[in-house]
């Protein structure tokens, strides 16, 4: 059986969930889904990142340690999820003891390859992203991601030796031309990496809220350098060898653009240091902006999931975040947006593609589906839609892979406003039309239910269909004629109430 393994970064602990780190949280859970409906072993990991100055900075600010403070934090994530229906195997937390195991036999792997070295460190240090930036990255003394103040800070500092890593990282992009998506962030990492790598900082000893160094027991990793091991601790990296075994290299690790640089040159060259296969894929988005501006806990400009889901359904928000904006492009989040969408592709389209078959069947067929016809147009653009949704997903063009599901909604829609079951008697031209109709909204069931598993089921159930449409494993799911026939339809209020 083959396998997936996909991850979200793991996200900070003095951060809130907002809409931006439900956008990849979703992305990720849609990719995971689409895979278990593809019958393959499908591993979804997410988690929070508990460590480093911020943490103990922010924790003392509020009374209380940096222990207490991950403790509130990975709670309010594990609701986040809950309420947006995120089907994750694993939640990690950095202060787990198996990731300390972890981290500490990945540091002195790397140690004893020969790429860590004991210096002392002048620079640039924005907290906020934990890390060093030089004097022309800084813009105007500040950080050029959170546009707050930059600290000069000087201390002995143990330094991963990147720089070997230059040619190894270059032969690696251009030995997996996929590694790095979309194509632009490719060229970004590669553009990076010809300018000169520098070695980097790897532990501080000014703080001591962190994973200790083997070696050296004063210093504690530096957080980058404890985060990205979670991907490897949670595979089973120096606990389970049959595990890691299995879900390593990960298959597509999901991240923001502003991360970039962390995963797709430190990350991969780390774990060549370490003797670990690279990961097969980065994928990073872009950022969903407001007023143009990247949201940010310190500009109060968040939008927070449990709110929008309470206002737009569970199932709206997502097929928002997954339909709205391409991958790897900035997109502009607005609630009037979100209303369009729900309005125009759930309630209009699919909402009242269910509606309309359901009435008329009750009013034609007694309630009871028809099978389909084994020709009919509508099968071969069923067919169609599963090969470009398919080919989408595999890519993360998860808009892509919606306009494909919603293409067959849309020529069903039209079959039936071509033909007109509702104004014909009943017999062999309304049963032939109401079944590739039934048909295709089974193959729509299965199709979107990566994106709206709620509205999806439900679609299910009231097509008289048994059992979990999540059970369902593609391709078989999607070729024509799986529809029975002969089910009883079960009406319901509007699937999609316009907003």
């Amino acid at each position: 059986m083959p396998k997936f393994y996909v991850t979200t970064p793991i996200y900070y602990g003095t951060d809130v969930p907002h809409i931006g780190h439900a956008y990849t949280t979703v992305i990720g859970d849609a990719l995971a889904r689409w895979h278990r409906l593809l019958g393959d072993d499908t591993f979804y990991l997410t988690g929070t990142d508990e460590h480093g100055l911020k943490m103990q900075r922010a924790a003392e600010k509020n009374g209380e340690t940096p222990r207490e403070l991950a403790d509130r934090t990975s709670v309010r994530y594990r609701e986040a999820w809950d309420a947006l229906d995120i089907q994750y195997d694993d939640f990690i937390r950095t202060t787990e003891e198996r990731h300390y195991k972890a981290v500490s036999k990945f540091l002195q792997a790397v140690y004893d390859a020969g790429d860590i070295e004991l210096r002392t460190y002048a620079g640039l240090y924005c907290v906020s992203c934990e890390a060093y930036y030089t004097e022309d990255e800084a813009v105007d003394d500040k950080c050029p991601i959170h546009h707050n103040p930059i600290e000069h800070m000087e201390e002995e500092n143990y330094f991963f030796l990147l720089s070997r890593y230059s040619q190894k990282l270059v032969d690696w992009i251009a030995e997996n031309p996929t590694c790095i998506q979309p194509e632009s962030r490719k060229n970004e990492v590669l553009g990076f990496i010809k300018t000169g790598l520098e070695d980097i900082s790897i532990s501080r000893s000014s703080f001591s809220w962190g994973v200790p160094i083997p070696w050296d027991p004063k210093h504690v990793a530096w957080v980058w350098f404890d985060a990205l091991p979670n991907y490897i601790t949670a595979a089973g990296y120096g606990a389970d060898d049959e595990s890691f075994n299995k879900w390593w290299p990960v298959d597509h690790h999901l991240i923001g653009k502003d991360i970039l640089r962390f995963h797709a040159v430190f990350w991969p060259a780390m774990l060549m240091s370490a003797g670990i296969t690279p990961p097969a894929h980065i994928s990073a988005h872009g950022w969903l902006l407001l007023g143009g501006e990247k949201m940010s806990k310190t500009r109060l400009n968040q939008l927070f999931p449990a709110d929008l889901a309470r206002d737009y359904g569970v199932d709206g928000l997502r097929y928002y975040l997954l339909r709205e904006t391409t991958f790897g492009a900035d997109g502009d989040l607005s609630e009037e947006h979100i209303v369009q969408r729900h309005n125009t592709d759930l309630a209009n389209n699919l909402g009242n593609l269910l509606a309309r078959v359901t009435k008329v069947v009750q009013k034609k067929c007694n309630g009871v589906g028809p099978a389909p016809t084994a020709e009919s147009p509508l099968r071969h653009v069923a067919l169609e839609s599963y090969e470009k949704a398919s080919a989408a997903w595999e890519i993360v063009r998860t808009n892509d892979a919606l306009e494909a599901t919603w293409q067959l909604i849309r020529e069903t829609n039209s079959m039936l406003e071509q033909h007109e079951p509702w104004k014909a008697e009943p017999g062999p031209l309304v049963d032939a039309v109401m079944g590739n109709a039934l048909e295709a909204l089974r193959i729509v069931a299965v199709l979107a239910s990566p994106a709206i598993p709620r509205s999806a089921q439900e679609v299910w159930r009231r097509l008289g269909l048994p059992g979990e449409v999540t059970d369902q494993r593609l391709p078989g799911a999607a070729e024509w004629g799986g529809y029975p026939g002969n089910l009883e339809l079960v009406p319901g209020d509007p699937l999609f109430p316009r907003k």
